[in-house]
């Protein structure tokens, strides 16, 4: 195999197969390539087939990329290889094992719009004020005990002391209940339960060591405490383990991410190697000195010192506004004359510390005709009549998730209203069973007289559509949910701007489920709607559009 492209640290870092490696890759200093050439050397030197190595990636982009990129090498045999994202792992893992745990292999996987329905439905059963303990707070303060594998028997036993958290204990205790009544992950979930799995059974985690001989880790400064026990369980003690990153670009604490990860790993493996690579091939030496000074002032870090053969180049350049307009204009004017100048404005990115600050922002880049795009705007999938659609998908896919059941139940209008809803979920509660049991046989119970037709009807709808599932291709099957349903009827008419746009936005998601089914090798309903929830905005990001 042919190295000659790489640098001295580069080749280093490919030729070290076996045994515990960590490399510093600082930015732009072809982390990317050297990760796809040890892929590639490792399949064509050792006794290995694809099947055999784990590449985990940050972002189902960066899986994509590197997918494409090892493909190019050494052709189609790439597709058995597990390239994935921490969450799309973990699935996978979970389909197969997820019974151990009780929850049956068609769950669902709730966003945290979802997560947040389902912790209300918690503080109105439990009669909590919204201003004492608010859903935010809740759901970050169980998110941040998933994080640290506590269930809530744990959490509940070390915060017996704490009044306000032994409440948060009882929420988390009843938020998991449903949760599982609904056969649903949050997205914490997802890790934590796979580390649940491997730990309470050796047989699966003997399985999984022995599948994979190699695993490799990219991004791991911005691993979490619950990540880093999957990836020691699944290495062991001694297993080929590869991990890179850079301790100086560790930016998500704020979402669970521990630092320590990486500055201990020599710790968890006394006998890792660590390589450093240092060149930067992105870069100019002007920008590099700036940020190695800059950088230099960090505590708690590893150490080193990027350096480039691009000497000099463009200086930087600091302008202190007079107020929130001023440093706007000089934003706004500054891409305007460069553009002129022969650059694209898809060259041009800004950044600001909070999402306030874009107003301003957004009104002077309209006043200078800039065009741009708010990466942490709106997602596609959080706009209303997708995840209505979303919705019943999943219901129909599963009928135990009461979350999309009370979404769609009444959307459109069935003349199936909140109370009706409370007094079957009341019902389904004593009886211990799901919403949805209660909804079908809504006439057996005298409480639903008045609109068990309606609910009955809704049922029967959504078993025929069950039924339908898997007759046809997923894009004509989604079309067929939007006319029975008679969602798709109730946009018409209305006919109003709105509806309209929502129409084209349905319509769009129909592109997406016929893009999905031609990349998709066994394309399902199921799987879809798992990589509907694993999507991420940075992944719908077009980088061929010409926009700030």
């Amino acid at each position: 195999m042919d190295l000659s492209g790489l640098n001295e640290k580069q080749r280093e870092a490919v030729l070290q197969t076996d045994g515990q490696l960590l490399i510093l890759a600082g930015a732009g200093s072809g982390k990317t390539t050297v990760l796809v050439n040890r892929l590639a050397y490792i399949l064509e030197t050792k006794n290995v087939r694809p099947y055999n190595i784990l590449a985990i990636t940050f972002t189902n982009k960066a899986a994509r990329e590197m997918r494409d990129r090892i493909e190019a090498k050494i052709g189609n045999t790439a597709h058995d290889m597990w390239i994935a994202t921490f969450h799309s792992t973990c699935v996978r893992m979970l389909r197969g094992c997820i019974d151990r745990i009780g929850f049956d292999p068609g769950f669902v996987i709730y966003d945290t719009a979802d997560s947040k329905t389902v912790i209300k439905d918690c503080m109105k059963e439990l009669n909590l004020d919204e201003k004492v303990y608010p859903s935010r707070m809740l759901l970050s303060v169980i998110s941040s005990a998933k994080d640290n594998l506590m269930d809530p028997a744990a959490f509940a036993s070390i915060n017996q002391a704490d009044y306000r958290k032994r409440v948060i204990a009882e929420v988390y205790a009843l938020y998991q209940k449903k949760l599982k009544q609904n056969n649903a992950l949050d997205f914490d979930d997802i890790v934590f339960s796979t580390v649940r799995v491997l730990s309470e059974n050796p047989d699966i985690l003997e399985n999984y060591r022995e599948r994979f001989h190699y695993i490799m880790v990219d991004e791991y400064q911005d691993t979490s405490n619950a990540q880093y026990m999957l990836i020691s369980l699944l290495a062991g003690e001694d297993g080929n383990i590869c991990v890179v990153g850079d301790d100086d670009q560790s930016i998500y604490k704020f979402r669970g991410a521990n630092i320590q990860n990486i500055l201990n790993f020599e710790k968890e493996w006394p006998d890792a190697r660590v390589i450093k690579l240092e060149q930067n091939y992105r870069s100019t030496s002007n920008i590099l000195n700036a940020a190695n000074a800059v950088i230099a002032h960090n505590r708690g870090r590893k150490g080193k010192q990027l350096w480039t053969a691009q000497e000099g180049g463009e200086k930087l350049l600091c302008y202190t506004g007079g107020n929130e307009h001023d440093e706007a204009r000089f934003i706004a004017g500054e891409i305007s004359s460069r553009v002129k100048k022969r650059t694209k404005f898809s060259d041009f990115a800004s950044l600001y510390r909070t999402n306030a600050q874009s107003r301003v922002i957004e009104e002077m880049l309209l006043q200078y005709a800039v065009p741009y795009r708010v990466l942490a705007g709106l997602r596609f999938y959080d706009r209303k009549e997708i995840k209505d659609i979303i919705a019943y998908l999943r219901l129909i896919h599963n009928c135990a998730d009461a979350v999309s059941l009370k979404r769609v139940i009444n959307e459109p209008k069935r003349g199936i209203g909140a109370a009706s809803i409370e007094k079957a979920e009341a019902i389904a509660a004593e009886k211990n069973t799901d919403l949805f049991e209660i909804i079908q046989f809504a006439n057996e119970y005298p409480e639903l007289s008045r609109t068990a037709s309606k609910m009955i009807e809704f049922a029967g709808l959504i078993n025929t559509l069950k039924k339908a599932a898997g007759g046809s291709s997923l894009a004509d099957f989604v079309t067929r949910v939007l006319n029975d349903s008679g969602y798709l009827v109730m946009l018409e008419l209305e006919n109003s701007v709105e509806a309209r746009t929502r129409i084209e936005n349905l319509n769009e998601f129909l592109s997406a489920v016929t893009e999905y089914e031609k990349s998709a090798e066994n394309p399902s309903l199921g799987e879809f709607l798992e990589s509907v929830s694993l999507v991420s905005e940075i992944d719908a990001y077009d980088e061929d559009q010409d926009a700030l």
